[in-house]
C-alpha cells in the first residue's frame, strides 16, 4: 500500500492537485501536467492571444509551474506539446489495480461523516453557511431553513476555481518575473551610465588640469627669463669689477717696486706716470652700479582667491534654464581654451557652469637691469 500510495503521489498534477487526466502532455524541461490544466496555464500567461473555439492555438510561452522552466510553444500552442503516452498507461494501471485491490475500509475512511448524525455521509453543501452538511442536518437539523446544493456540483465549483486562481497566480508569478528581470536590468543600465558619466568628469577634469599647467608654465617661463636676465648681469658686473681690481693689485705692487727705487733721478722720472695710473685705477666711474631693490622679484605677485572662489562653485547643471545660460557664458571661454565643464543630471556633457579667468599678476614690469654710474 505505501509503493501504491507513492506512485499515486508521482501521479498528480501540480495545478488542479488531482491525478493526471488524458491526455498528459509532456514539458521540455520533463514534467508533465494535465492538457487541460497546461491550457489554463497558458492562458493566464498569455491573456491578449487570440483564442479559437476557448483555447488558444497560436505560439507562446509559459512557465512550468513545477521547476519555472520557460517554455516556449509553436504556432500549434498546447497542442503541439507531446504526449506522455508512458504516464497516461502508468494511471490506467494504477486505477485498475486501486480499484481491485483497495480494501473496504479505507474507502470507508475517505467519505467523512456528520458531526451531529454519525451514520450520516456528508452528501451535501450548505450555500447559507459554506459548510459540508449530511441530509439530516437539512431535514431535521440546523440547516433546514438553509440553501443547499449537491456536495459534487459545488466540488466541481470550487475545483474549477481553485485551479482557475492557481493558473491566475502562475501567471502572475510571470509578470512579478518579468518585473524583476526590468528591475535588474535598469540598475545593470545605472552602473554602466554611472561608469560612463564618472569617466566624463574624470576627462573634462583633466582638461582643466593642462589649462592650468600651461599656464603655470608660462607663468614661470617669465619669472624664470628675468631672473637669468638680471643673474647674467650681475655676473657679468662681478667679472667687470673682478677685472677692476685685479689692475689695482698690480699698481699697488708696481708702486711699492717704485718706492724701492734708491736712485732719485729714476725714481723722479718713473712717479708721474704711475701716479697718473693710480689715479686712473682708483676711478669706478666707468663701472655700472646696481639700482637698490634690483634683485626684488616681488613685482611677479598672484592672487587666485577669484579663481579658488570660482573652482569651488564647479557643480553639475541641474535645470535647462542654467544650461542656456551657462552656453552664452562659455562662449568667451572657448575662446581662451579654459573652463571647466559639468555633467548635466540626465547624464549628458554640457557647457561649462563655472570659467574661472586667467590668474592675475600686478601690471608693474620689471624694473630696467642696470643704469649708469655718475661720474
Amino acid at each position: 500500500m505505501n509503493s501504491m500510495d507513492n506512485l499515486e503521489k508521482q501521479l498528480i498534477c501540480p495545478i488542479c492537485l488531482e491525478m493526471f487526466t488524458k491526455p498528459v502532455v509532456i514539458l521540455p524541461c520533463q514534467h508533465n501536467l494535465c492538457r487541460k490544466c497546461a491550457n489554463d496555464v497558458f492562458q493566464a500567461s498569455n491573456p491578449y492571444l487570440p483564442t479559437r473555439g476557448g483555447s488558444l492555438t497560436s505560439g507562446g510561452r509559459f512557465r512550468c509551474p513545477s521547476c519555472r522552466h520557460e517554455v516556449v510553444l509553436d504556432r500549434h500552442g498546447v497542442y503541439g506539446l507531446q504526449r506522455n503516452l508512458l504516464v497516461e498507461n502508468i494511471i490506467d494501471m494504477f486505477k485498475q489495480e486501486s480499484s481491485s485491490s483497495k480494501p473496504a475500509p479505507e474507502r470507508k475512511e475517505e467519505t467523512p461523516m456528520c458531526d451531529v448524525h454519525e451514520d450520516e455521509k456528508i452528501n451535501i453543501y450548505c450555500v447559507t453557511h459554506c459548510v459540508p452538511t449530511c441530509s439530516m442536518c437539512k431535514v431535521f437539523g440546523a440547516h433546514k431553513d438553509c440553501e443547499v446544493a449537491p456536495i459534487t456540483t459545488i466540488y466541481q465549483t470550487k475545483k474549477t476555481e481553485l485551479s482557475d486562481g492557481i493558473a491566475m497566480m502562475v501567471g502572475n508569478n510571470d509578470r512579478m518575473q518579468g518585473i524583476i528581470s526590468q528591475l535588474e536590468e535598469a540598475c545593470r543600465a545605472i552602473e554602466e551610465n554611472g561608469r560612463r558619466q564618472k569617466t566624463v568628469v574624470c576627462e573634462k577634469f583633466d582638461q582643466l588640469y593642462s589649462v592650468l599647467e600651461e599656464k603655470k608654465r608660462q607663468m614661470s617661463q617669465k619669472v624664470t627669463a628675468e631672473q637669468e636676465e638680471k643673474l647674467n648681469y650681475i655676473r657679468g658686473l662681478t667679472r667687470k669689477y673682478g677685472d677692476h681690481l685685479e689692475e689695482s693689485c698690480k699698481m699697488v705692487e708696481l708702486g711699492i717696486q717704485s718706492m724701492e727705487e734708491p736712485e732719485m733721478a729714476l725714481f723722479l722720472q718713473n712717479t708721474k706716470p704711475l701716479l697718473k695710473k693710480l689715479a686712473e685705477a682708483t676711478s669706478t666711474a666707468h663701472l655700472d652700479k646696481v639700482e637698490r631693490g634690483y634683485e626684488n622679484m616681488d613685482h611677479y605677485n598672484v592672487d587666485f582667491k577669484k579663481e579658488g572662489n570660482a573652482l569651488r562653485s564647479i557643480d553639475f547643471i541641474q535645470d535647462d534654464d542654467e544650461e542656456d545660460e551657462e552656453d552664452e557664458d562659455g562662449d568667451t571661454g572657448n575662446e581662451e581654451g579654459e573652463g571647466a565643464q559639468t555633467v548635466s543630471g540626465g547624464g549628458a556633457v554640457t557647457a561649462a557652469s563655472v570659467q574661472p579667468s586667467a590668474p592675475q599678476q600686478s601690471n608693474s614690469s620689471p624694473s630696467a637691469p642696470k643704469s649708469s654710474a655718475s661720474t
